[in-house]
């Protein structure tokens, strides 16, 4: 009986070690997923704010709780499925879907940079006022919100592929997780950051107004004396939030060009390994040898930032091809695709 009480205690030991040896197995390649599509991310960040602009501060969260409903919906419920049954019947064309999607990054990234340039659209203040007068805010919050759920949907479909291009060699049930991980993992991440960023200018001016920051915290009487730590606390309160009022408006144009960037920098990323798999190498070669010689040359200089300039190199490399293939595709659609279908 002791000898059947050991053997099983030895087999309950070893299951315990295989599943402990999976979670490490899902942690190291979530993270190494989640490290390919940082760019993305990074975009998606900076994308979903503009949805919420114009909105009546109490409207915020929900629309933006509506958008992450969406993500995460498109996520697990579309492309968590479509992902594995890609990988299962034609993994041979996950190559090929991961560069429409850059290919597609690179035209969004080209299109913000062209406007950027060229001019921008009127405010979306504005722009939101006269849809609410015409239909009302209800249809134009649906509107809005459908909107980022559709663009979201072909960003998710991107971290998705990528997700997926990172554990190919994996098992099944090994992608399923992982895939699930990063999806639910990068939902709540991004649209957590986004919500404090939205409400970040309401938070300034709450904090700059509050002149008795700590008896509010604990919800004291408003009719109480001031205690002495809120005499301390104000000016300190105070100043904190009028800049963090000040700082939301420049922060959501870095996030903006951010987001840029980080869609030409993968997008391009994407579309030369692409072809580097596909059989044509040289722009990749090209790009990878001469990021190389820029950290050779600043090896010889400064040895401790030679791995951080070839990576520089690189990035911007691919944001150059990024922007030419966005410029080239750009042209497709909007001159030559209609002149064909007139013709």
């Amino acid at each position: 009986m002791s000898s059947g009480l050991i053997a099983v205690l030895d087999h309950a030991t070893q299951i315990a070690k295989l599943a402990a040896a999976s979670l490490d197995d899902v942690a190291v390649h979530t993270a190494k997923a989640g490290s390919k599509a940082a760019g993305i991310v990074i975009d998606d960040a900076a994308v979903t704010p503009r949805y919420v602009v114009g909105f009546k501060p109490d409207r915020e969260l929900p629309v933006i709780g509506r958008i992450a409903l969406g993500s995460l919906k498109n996520k697990l419920v579309f492309l968590l499925p479509g992902a594995l049954l890609l990988s299962l019947i034609a993994p041979w064309a996950i190559t090929p879907l991961l560069m429409i999607g850059g290919a597609y990054l690179c035209f969004e990234g080209y299109e913000k940079v062209h406007e950027l340039v060229v001019g921008h659209e009127p405010p979306a203040a504005e722009m939101l006022a006269a849809a609410a007068d015409a239909d009302g805010l209800k249809a134009l919050e649906d509107r809005k919100v459908q909107g980022a759920i559709q663009t979201d949907f072909i960003l998710s479909a991107e971290i998705m592929a990528i997700t997926l291009a990172s554990v190919s060699a994996q098992s099944f049930w090994m992608q399923a997780f992982v895939l699930a991980v990063i999806g639910v993992g990068i939902t709540v991440i991004v649209y957590g950051v986004v919500a404090l960023i939205v409400k970040a200018d309401d938070i300034g001016v709450a904090l700059a107004r509050a002149d008795r920051p700590f008896s509010r915290t604990l919800r004291a009487p408003v009719d109480s004396a001031p205690r002495p730590i809120d005499l301390m606390l104000r000016p300190l309160t105070q100043a904190f939030g009028r800049g963090l009022v000040a700082l939301v408006p420049p922060l959501l144009v870095g996030l903006s060009l951010i987001g840029t960037a980080a869609m030409l920098w993968v997008g391009g990323g994407i579309v030369l390994h692409g072809l580097e798999v596909l059989g044509v190498a040289a722009p990749a070669h090209a790009a990878h040898d001469l990021a190389h010689a820029v950290g050779s040359t600043v090896a010889g200089l400064v040895p401790a930032v030679a791995p951080g300039a070839e990576w520089a190199m690189s990035a911007m490399l691919s944001a150059l091809f990024g922007v030419v293939l966005g410029a080239g595709t750009a042209f497709v659609v909007g001159w030559l695709t209609p002149l064909l279908v007139r013709r």
